[in-house]
């Protein structure tokens, strides 16, 4: 395809509250520097939030998960008629399956494109076939992108081990999605006896659910004034064999489930830590976001949650998919002092504004951005 719009971006997703949530200054750059910006992403209610923006919104259908073939040739084939319409100088995708198949569409259509990697997810991480799968659809679908991003080492290096970049491509690693530190402001830490533990996840095994619950029950038998908090949603393919258990909980005051929250900073503000058991991250947004309001973090040692807190100074680290771990951690962290943890939470504030700041990540996108659209508008 020839005679794209340089000043046109076009974006990839599969979220829209994610893209709201944790990428609207990077839309709202775009925007500011006099691009159109396009987006394409499956519609859960938020699409009118980045409307206001002042983005051009195209919902997609798109299973996030699950490889159906005719579904995927169809999403191929949806991006392939969209570009055609928008005529864009330059895609930005996130996440496996618009990398994967905004990428093919992409190639056919020569249209220069900007991948984030934003975690390998299950599939990459769990081997067997669909990583074999997976991985020799990413060697396809990243040639020739004119930037790589990755949100941790550890995925930049899996990558190239496994022949999907290579040290010549255009490859940059960004601390994620950053933190906005002025929507996220510190937050005087809680005086109240009660200490509430906060997860914010969605409820599914790879996000630590099972060990968090076990850890709960154990911890609320040694220590009557701590109650575990619980803000997400439930993956559809695992409610049924979580909800009878945390409902259970529930009944006996160990836990407090909220369901889906938008307001994830009134419960930040009211814990006394976050508490993140995830088996694997691309760099964890929840863990910026809980250290930006100035509460230590007690999460597991993986790369794209150990980059975000010094363990011992601003939060205490534990060994993933491991209860035992997760419960000596939360122990560890109750006999400290108020005033150390308070201290500890300082200290999480303090890491994140050197190291998290998403007006950083921002200037990456637009270099990046203004970059391939030069170039594209060239041709």
């Amino acid at each position: 395809m020839k005679n794209t719009n340089g000043h046109t971006v076009l974006i990839l997703g599969n979220l829209d509250s994610g893209l709201y949530d944790f990428r609207k200054e990077v839309l709202t750059a775009f925007l500011e520097a006099g691009y159109s910006v396009h987006v394409s992403v499956p519609d859960t209610g938020h699409l009118s939030k980045i409307e206001a923006l002042g983005c051009i919104c195209h919902p997609t259908v798109m299973e996030r998960r699950g490889m159906n073939p005719a579904k995927d040739i169809g999403l191929l084939l949806f991006y392939k008629k969209l570009m055609k319409e928008v005529r864009p100088g330059v895609v930005l995708t996130y996440t496996i399956k618009p990398n994967i198949y905004g990428g093919f569409a992409c190639r056919l259509l020569r249209i220069p494109r900007l991948v984030n990697i934003t975690g390998l997810g299950s599939g990459l991480e769990n081997g067997g076939v669909l990583q074999k799968l997976l991985i020799g659809m990413y060697r396809v679908s990243l040639r020739h992108a004119a930037c790589i991003f990755f949100q941790n080492q550890k995925n930049r290096d899996f990558m190239l081990e496994k022949g999907c970049v290579s040290l010549k491509d255009h490859i940059r690693v960004i601390p994620g999605s950053g933190v906005n530190l002025e929507e996220h402001v510190k937050r005087p830490y809680p005086k109240e006896k009660e200490c509430r533990l906060l997860s914010v996840m969605r409820i599914m095994k790879d996000k630590g659910i099972e060990e968090l619950l076990t850890a709960a029950q154990t911890v609320c038998r040694e220590h009557p004034e701590v109650v575990f908090e619980l803000v997400g949603a439930y993956e559809e393919e695992t409610e049924k064999k979580y909800r009878p258990q945390i409902e259970d909980l529930q009944k006996k005051g160990i836990l407090r489930y909220y369901g889906y929250r938008e307001d994830t900073d009134f419960f930040y503000e009211r814990c006394m830590a976050l508490v993140h058991p995830s088996y694997h991250e691309g760099m964890s947004n929840v863990l910026q976001e809980a250290a930006a309001t100035g509460r230590p973090v007690i999460a597991g040692n993986i790369s794209g949650c150990r980059e975000i807190f010094e363990d011992g100074i601003s939060g205490i680290a534990f060994a993933p998919k491991n209860a035992d771990s997760l419960t000596d951690a939360i122990r560890r962290f109750l006999a400290m002092p108020v005033k150390e943890r308070e201290r500890m939470g300082e200290q999480a504030r303090r890491h994140v504004e050197r190291h998290f700041d998403r007006r950083k990540v921002v200037a990456c996108y637009l270099e990046e951005v203004r970059n391939s659209t030069d170039r594209s508008a060239k041709i």
